[in-house]
């Protein structure tokens, strides 16, 4: 039997800040990099389950951001959306 998936992730998404910086709406950048509005905000609210690196990369190249601009790890003990501390 194949170990269990759990249904949370310790994956941070930070499209939400990364927009409001950039003072852009979802809907221009998915204009930009030809994702749905829809698929975005999956994404945006933190319920994608996977990100394709194309995606990833035309994501980065509208930011003008690196892939850890956007997302970062968590650890179970630590606030969501906050790195976790290397080791």
């Amino acid at each position: 039997m194949p170990p269990a998936v759990p249904d949370a992730h310790a994956i941070a998404i930070h499209l939400d800040t990364l927009l409001a910086d950039r003072d852009m709406t979802l809907t221009e950048l998915s204009e930009r990099v030809g994702v749905s509005v829809v698929n975005l905000s999956i994404l945006k609210n933190g319920h994608a389950r996977a990100i394709r690196f194309s995606t990833l990369t035309r994501l980065c190249q509208a930011l003008g951001c690196q892939p850890g601009d956007l997302l970062s790890h968590h650890s179970p003990g630590s606030q969501a959306g906050q790195p976790a501390p290397s080791s």
